[in-house]
């Protein structure tokens, strides 16, 4: 057509433009080339991919959140193991000193009646049974009292010069033993002298004083005088003359290991007194 012509191989040939077979072939070698590189590219950059990943992890979990705080890596658990309940029970203690622990807490009498033999037989007679009426008797008492009386001579809270002089030779151990020497001694009886005072001390004893709201003794102390162990002390058959002094002690605030005994004494006038501690003389 127009200016065409045919060549010898068949190819129509115009002026100015390649034949269209020759631009197809031109064509194809080169984006198969452009493939290939892209290709090899993108496995390049797969295969560095893990070993940038990590650091890149790293590095946006110590970068600031969206509060502005920086949120620090996860550290690497201890290696140390947390204590299991085992760890947190103590070892058990050796025989030997347990043994020595429950010989040191147990009391012994027979000890108890060496040391009273070189201490305080002398003020309160042989096995507790004293004979001098201004020094208690000690015989049976119970062994928490003679324990706690003890000591507190030994501080200074119940104060008798003499006593704290005696108390300080003595451990807690020799008290212990003290006491149950004594608890285990036979206390003599003893007698009311006053029979004009007597009916009194019996009236107030047993009953108390309603109207003044003075409680009765044997409430405490039990009707025959026996006491309460670890609580209130014997007073049956004791000296008329020591529990009266007593008596006056709590009254006048000198003794002040006892607060109840100091409100019921501060009720009593010396009369009262007087009948009560003979009337407790006589109990049996």
């Amino acid at each position: 057509m127009g200016g065409g012509r045919r060549g010898g191989g068949g190819i129509v040939e115009s002026p100015g433009f390649a034949p269209q077979k020759q631009r197809n072939v031109i064509k194809t070698p080169a984006s198969l080339l452009l493939a290939a590189l892209v290709a090899a590219f993108a496995l390049q950059t797969w295969a560095q991919q893990p070993a940038a990943s990590a650091p890149a992890s790293a590095a946006s979990a110590a970068a600031p959140g969206a509060s502005g705080l920086t949120v620090a890596p996860p550290q690497a658990s201890s290696a140390v193991p947390a204590p299991g309940p085992a760890a947190a029970t103590p070892a058990p203690a050796a025989p030997n000193a347990v043994e020595a622990t429950a010989a040191a807490a147990k009391a012994d009498p027979a000890a108890g009646d060496t040391r009273f033999a070189a201490v305080c037989v002398a003020c309160h007679g042989v096995g507790g049974n004293s004979g001098t009426p201004a020094n208690p008797k000690l015989a049976q008492q119970h062994p928490d009292y003679i324990v706690k009386q003890l000591q507190e001579f030994k501080s200074g809270k119940r104060p008798n010069p003499i006593m704290q002089g005696f108390a300080a030779q003595l451990s807690d151990q020799d008290m212990k033993n003290i006491g149950a020497y004594l608890a285990t001694q036979q206390s003599k009886p003893g007698f009311a002298k006053d029979k004009e005072l007597v009916s009194l001390g019996e009236k107030i004893y047993r009953g108390g004083a309603q109207n003044r709201q003075l409680p009765a003794c044997a409430g405490c102390h039990s009707p025959n005088g026996a006491g309460i162990p670890a609580q209130y002390p014997r007073l049956s058959g004791q000296h008329a003359d020591y529990t009266a002094s007593q008596l006056v002690a709590f009254r006048d605030g000198i003794r002040k290991n006892s607060p109840q005994m100091a409100q019921i004494a501060a009720k009593m006038n010396d009369r009262e007194i007087r009948a009560v501690a003979d009337y407790i003389a006589g109990l049996r």
